[in-house]
């Protein structure tokens, strides 16, 4: 049986990368200045930052039923069934639409809500190719990928109150008494939603923080301490540098450990503005090891 694997670009997977991993990327559309645009079809990360910086009204979208139908159709010409991860239901209604779309697929398309956002969701996606790769069908990789949803953690800290503010996720007034005060927030997605975690005055507090945190979840919940069975991931929203940094500063801690480090996702970029860091762990599957 031939089973594609479909996320949405949420993932931080590019179209161009896609085509390299044999997966498949629904683009994720934004609202900028009331024009529609499509992340990485006509809406780059660079021109994305640049229209926020430019203080540009920005909104996210879910994919119309229309896009995710079509490409569900035209895959289905040549698979035999899909496997679709979408990013968090606990983030985004696209879950929930997916699921009521897969409804008129007669089975042929398993819709996976394994509460998962940037380089955690991407690693589910290459979760899915290499269980398909194995021989499981869609409804078993579906399966697989629901009961270790709680097997990821994601923490993030961000470099400016503004764009939490302006999403409503903190008052006004609280955004000015963080800024003056310089705190940095320090964010938690766990079974798919965003929640505050921890503040921190710096940066390097803030990297510290994130550090303590993963190595907690490591060791408590992953049971992996060393974190031999666990991928660690690091992303960031238009901040190379401090991000490479960052994964020098875990690579010490976890020198057997190979470290993921990219951009995250638009959408959550939206949220909360340029200059963020995160940190991520993602248990390996028992399937795949």
């Amino acid at each position: 049986m031939r089973t594609a694997i479909v996320t949405d670009s949420n993932s931080g997977v590019s179209q161009k990368e896609a085509g390299q991993l044999g997966i498949f990327v629904l683009p994720m559309p934004f609202m900028i200045d009331g024009e529609t645009f499509y992340e990485d079809i006509d809406l780059t990360q660079e021109e994305f930052y640049r229209k926020m910086e430019a203080g540009a009204d920005i909104s996210t979208s879910q994919p119309s039923p229309a896009a995710v139908t079509e490409l569900w159709d035209r895959l289905l010409k040549e698979y035999d069934e899909i496997v679709h991860i979408p990013m968090s239901s606990g983030l985004s209604s696209s879950c929930q639409t997916a699921r009521v779309l897969a409804e008129d697929y007669e089975g042929k398309v398993h819709v996976v809500d394994n509460h998962r956002i940037s380089v955690t969701q991407r690693q589910s996606a290459l979760d899915a190719r290499d269980l398909a790769a194995r021989g499981f069908d869609g409804g078993k990789i579906r399966e697989i990928l629901e009961r270790t949803a709680k097997d990821s953690m994601i923490y993030i800290t961000v470099d400016t109150l503004k764009y939490l503010k302006k999403g409503g996720r903190i008052t006004p007034a609280a955004a000015a008494l963080g800024t003056i005060l310089r705190i940095k927030p320090i964010l938690a997605i766990d079974g798919g939603k965003l929640d505050a975690f921890s503040k921190a005055r710096t940066m390097n507090q803030a990297r510290a923080s994130m550090i303590s945190a993963i190595q907690k979840d490591l060791s408590e919940h992953m049971k992996d301490g060393a974190a031999r069975e666990t991928y660690l991931e690091i992303a960031h929203t238009n901040n190379d540098e401090l991000a490479r940094e960052f994964e020098d500063q875990v690579h010490e801690l976890y020198p057997n450990t190979p470290i993921y480090t990219d951009r995250l996702s638009l959408s959550i970029a939206c949220h909360i503005g340029p200059g963020s860091l995160a940190l991520a762990c993602t248990k390996k599957l028992e399937e795949l090891k």
